[in-house]
């Protein structure tokens, strides 16, 4: 559990387009096995340091005739951005995707400070 004082609480959210394999034969859609594809998050501002990160499908586009396997989430997080990674195996083909993902965590504040 991360505990945050209460007037440092920072929020931040968005939306990733993780890839559109449909138009381009990529691997995700004409692929078989392990297959995975990552996008880098950025956050607009700081966290004071790594906050929590949820991360979810918010579109995804399937064959019909295929198994639907997939996996989403959030990797390497810092004060400052994250990882997401999507992966799918087997017969799965996916067209494309898209991921929203929200960080909670406390806010830099002028009175921290840091030994170095």
């Amino acid at each position: 559990m991360m505990r945050i004082d209460r007037h440092r609480v920072a929020v931040a959210q968005g939306n990733v387009n993780l890839f559109s394999d449909f138009e381009e034969g990529g691997e995700m859609w004409t692929g078989d096995g392990v297959r995975s594809r990552d996008a880098a998050v950025a956050f607009a501002l700081p966290f004071s340091g790594p906050p929590v990160v949820h991360v979810g499908l918010s579109m995804w586009d399937a064959a019909h005739d295929a198994n639907m396997r997939v996996e989403v989430q959030a990797e390497d997080v810092t004060a400052t951005g994250f990882r997401i990674v999507m992966h799918t195996w087997g017969d799965t083909r996916l067209a494309r995707a898209r991921a929203a993902w929200i960080a909670i965590g406390a806010a830099p504040n002028e009175d921290d400070w840091a030994l170095y």
